[in-house]
């Protein structure tokens, strides 16, 4: 077992003919599992992403990840002497060169959209290396050719080429193509940007979206014959389905699984879920029925007051453009406090932090900040045992948290005894708020409103 989950696994390096490459290795089990995307990889600031984080954990939960940054991308040494990328077959030496630094002779290869082309390859050509192929959103070939009229027409690809450029580290505009569910999320918007100037440099950014749209592994399916899932999203408009399909048509023994939704960034790509489930079941044989992990977390539920008769007094529009500057504030600092983003509840959120302290001060940042926009802010907090499944949460800790905010009914930080008694000796100041009985909750509560963070 290398890390445990949830940990920053260690970055190492494998040294090439060509330079170092990056990559990790995590989880655990019977099985090592090779995860291949596309150039837009850093294995570093991946982390730096909850879904991300998510997916990983899950996935190492099937077996031991390993994980690299393509020559040219992330952390790994830039392709030598060339702005162009290296032909596949380079690649495939480079993917061998980490499973062997890694100590894997015998590996499942999961390839997560662009990723499939050297997974499809390296399946065909060193099938004695490869236990099963996983594919995900892959294609054998983007363009439309005669033989192949499922793909994009030539001069769609190019129109997207241009705006693959003028996107790239600054408006993640191809979030509403290929991460439909988030393109409208501040916070995931302003960190896949970065994620993007951390994968690859501007100068090289057109040469990488052309190199994808040049490859064509068609000629390898009917060579692939170790066993074969793939995974394709119903509704994905560039990652399309039909790709899927057609994989499944033409690896001999390889099964279709389709999931509902329209995102394909790797490792995010929406509910990742259903996808893992098929993935578990295809390797395994069997498919954990909502796999249900039980931590102690931090709880913060916020709610506006009295948001019903203000908006009735504003007008919808009005109305809308407060809550959008509400969440823009929201999110801002549960990123400053660290805070995870469960849900945000139209007029509220609800997110947990790994400790309370930090919880209560970002719970007061946000009271600040709204009062700044003449917005009345009431929150609850409880540290407690939290039920986490499939990425959702709840259980009586979540309960417990959204009962303490409901008897703030005129706004303030609302704590329970055991986040007061947590925070002993940061600063934080409470006054008692009195002896309340929680709805749904049995026996009889202290309740301690925020005084002051010292």
């Amino acid at each position: 077992m290398e890390g445990r989950r949830g940990d920053r696994p260690q970055t190492r390096y494998v040294e090439t003919d060509l330079g170092y490459l990056g990559y990790q290795a995590f989880g655990g089990g019977g099985r090592d599992i090779m995860f291949i995307t596309g150039a837009l990889t850093n294995v570093d600031a991946v982390w730096d992403e909850p879904s991300a984080v998510r997916f990983f954990d899950r996935l190492g939960s099937l077996g031991r990840v390993i994980h690299y940054d393509m020559r040219g991308s992330g952390v790994s040494d830039p392709v030598p002497g060339s702005s162009q990328w290296m032909p596949i077959e380079e690649t495939l030496d480079d993917i061998r060169a980490v499973l062997d630094a890694a100590g894997s002779d015998r590996t499942v290869l999961y390839g997560d959209t662009e990723g499939g082309f050297s997974a499809m390859m390296l399946a065909a050509i060193d099938p004695e290396r490869v236990s099963a192929l996983v594919l995900v959103n892959a294609a054998p070939r983007l363009v439309r050719a005669d033989d192949y009229p499922i793909g994009a027409p030539g001069h769609v690809m190019d129109a997207l080429s241009e705006q693959y450029v003028a996107q790239h580290g600054t408006t993640g505009a191809m979030l509403e193509l290929t991460a439909p569910s988030v393109a409208d999320d501040p916070r995931f918007r302003t960190w896949w940007t970065r994620y993007q100037r951390l994968s690859v440099p501007m100068g090289l950014i057109k040469t990488t979206f052309e190199w994808f749209t040049e490859v064509d592994v068609r000629a390898a399916l009917p060579l692939i014959h170790v066993p074969t899932l793939v995974v394709a999203r119903r509704g994905a408009r560039f990652h399309r389905m039909a790709y899927g399909e057609y994989l499944a048509e033409h690896i001999e023994g390889a099964e279709l699984r389709v999931v509902d939704g329209a995102d394909t960034v790797p490792f995010h790509a929406g509910d990742i879920g259903p996808t893992l489930d098929h993935v578990e079941e295809f390797l395994t044989g069997r498919r954990e029925a909502g796999r249900v992990d039980r931590v102690l977390s931090t709880v913060l539920f916020t709610d506006i007051v009295g948001s019903t008769a203000r908006a009735a007094s504003m007008g919808d529009q009005r109305w809308l453009d407060l809550l959008d500057e509400h969440n823009r504030i929201v999110r801002a600092q549960l990123e400053r406090f660290r805070g995870r983003e469960i849900k945000m509840t139209g007029d509220g959120c609800v997110a947990t932090f790994e400790g309370p302290a930090r919880a209560v001060v970002c719970a007061a940042a946000i009271r600040e900040q709204l009062a700044a926009i003449g917005l009345s802010m009431r929150a609850g907090i409880h540290t407690g045992e939290v039920e986490i499944r499939n990425g959702e949460v709840g259980g009586i800790g979540v309960h417990i948290a959204s009962r303490v905010m409901d008897e703030a009914e005129h706004g303030g930080v609302l704590v329970s005894g055991t986040v007061k008694d947590l925070v002993v000796g940061s600063g934080i100041e409470f006054t008692p708020a009195g002896t309340f009985i929680l709805k749904g909750v049995p026996g009889e509560w202290q309740l301690f409103g925020l005084e002051g963070l010292g």
